[in-house]
């Protein structure tokens, strides 16, 4: 029998200290940079070597999102019910043989939409579980006072792999051509998977439901928790209008730099690459931000501040207007990423640890659930008037984003809970001496923390933080 014990705090310096959480960072690292590989080759494998429409990429966005609707909820209490690190390894296997095989049918000249359809279906079904469960496992291998550092220090290897990954991308198709650059990505999912073996803390097996408790009760009560929490139905209102112009956006810029703007494939990748560093940006700047300002008004204030910029993107134009269209981006996902590492940090800080699977599946249903029809709207969109007027579309929407969270501009921060007194952070944690958020049970977590804490700890984790927020 598995002996399980909870990881303790850090021996010393910041989060990266802890050897666990560590190996997860190394591994988001090199998995996210496979992942922002295939943002670029696959629409340009759709784009170039299959001829696609504009709305036929719009359709392969959608399908890669859709997986969140169709079992965005059960998926949740499937994963409380589960140790997180399997559900994790196995997500990440299925990621990494769905996306070789469409390398191997292009040697064997038999590459189809219809394959990229199906490889975007399933990989979506598998990021689906992954995403929840790494959101559940964070709070369970970090102190509560830990997770806006935990979180933003994912954050960071996430925006480093946005500037590296479409660069990267767009040379590799370049060099070998899309398909092949999709190796790229199913590597990466191997390697994370090999960092998650390495994970040396065991979680200790949820308790079983009580009798006649069925799974369609357990989802209704992760529903109801975030639907009457005043913060988290607001943050999921706000989360699923940015996701469904940031998907409509996502379906046309591929279409738009290359038949707009006339830009290769490897122009194609350094705009995207160079918009990312304002994501860098934000993950560095978020801790300290968010000691200055609040968790909670850092929320509404982000979008409020870097929404305008979108209207660059309409206003691009061909050879150095492509400058204006990575600015655009680059202060978008700024305000994104400080978003939702204050965001992400607050939900995991006021829900109870037994429905933070359910807690997290529900907003990633109901968040992620806009964005097949904003890819879908993108793609019709850009067929019908053309990708610059799908973007001025996008350009209003992210103004009218931070309406929803108007209402919390007088909300208090989570409660504190009292934590153990923590060495001060290494340079460059993005929470250096942040203050401990704490939920209704951060109290009781942190009592179980020192519980658990017996051995000095070094233990590796695996994979990245979750795409999208």
């Amino acid at each position: 029998m598995t002996t399980s014990h909870r990881p303790g705090p850090p021996p010393g310096g910041g989060v990266l200290a802890q050897h666990d959480f560590r190996q997860l960072f190394h591994a988001a690292a090199v998995s996210h940079v496979g992942t922002h590989v295939t943002l670029v080759a696959l629409p340009l494998i759709a784009t170039l070597q299959l001829d696609a429409t504009a709305f036929e990429v719009g359709l392969l966005t959608a399908v890669e999102t859709v997986a969140f609707l169709l079992i965005g909820l059960p998926a949740g209490a499937w994963v409380d019910r589960a140790r997180k690190l399997p559900v994790l390894l196995r997500a990440d296997v299925v990621r990494a043989v769905a996306m070789g095989s469409v390398p191997l049918a292009a040697v064997c000249g038999v590459l189809t939409m219809a394959q990229l359809y199906a490889v975007a279906l399933v990989t979506g079904f598998a990021t689906v579980f992954f995403d929840v469960a790494y959101q559940s496992y964070l709070p369970w291998l970090l102190p509560r006072s830990r997770l806006v550092a935990g979180n933003g220090a994912l954050e960071s290897a996430r925006s480093a792999a946005q500037v590296a990954g479409p660069g990267l991308g767009g040379g590799l198709v370049q060099a070998l051509g899309a398909p092949l650059a999709l190796l790229v990505d199913a590597l990466s999912y191997l390697v994370s998977a090999f960092f998650l073996r390495r994970i040396r803390a065991r979680e200790e097996a949820p308790p079983e439901p009580e009798p006649g408790v069925s799974l369609g009760a357990q989802v209704k009560e992760g529903l109801a928790f975030v639907l009457r929490h005043p913060v988290l139905r607001l943050i999921a209102a706000t989360t699923g209008i940015a996701n469904f112009f940031a998907a409509l956006q996502t379906a046309v810029q591929t279409v738009f730099l290359v038949r707009v703007l006339d830009l290769p494939a490897g122009a194609v990748g350094l705009t995207l690459s160079a918009s990312a560093v304002g994501g860098l940006l934000g993950a560095a700047c978020a801790g300290r931000l968010a000691r200055r300002c609040g968790q909670v008004r850092l929320i509404w204030l982000a979008p409020v501040v870097t929404g305008p910029f979108a209207v660059l993107w309409p206003l691009s134009g061909k050879g150095y207007g492509a400058v204006w269209f990575a600015l655009a981006s680059g202060a978008v996902y700024f305000g994104a990423v400080v978003y939702n590492v204050a965001q992400v940090s607050y939900r995991q800080a006021v829900c109870p640890e037994a429905l933070l699977g359910r807690m997290n599946a529900t907003l990633r249903f109901m968040v992620w659930g806009t964005m097949p029809l904003g890819a879908l709207v993108g793609g019709t969109l850009a067929s019908a008037a053309g990708p610059r007027t799908a973007l001025w579309v996008c350009a209003a929407g992210f103004l009218l984003v931070p309406l929803p969270l108007l209402p919390l501009r007088n909300v208090p921060d989570a409660p504190q809970a009292p934590d153990a007194p923590e060495t001060p952070d290494a340079p460059g944690d993005p929470d250096h001496g942040s203050p401990a958020p704490g939920g209704r049970e951060a109290g009781r977590r942190d009592d179980r923390d020192a519980e658990h804490d017996t051995t000095l700890r070094p233990g590796p984790e695996g994979r990245g933080a979750a795409r999208g927020r």
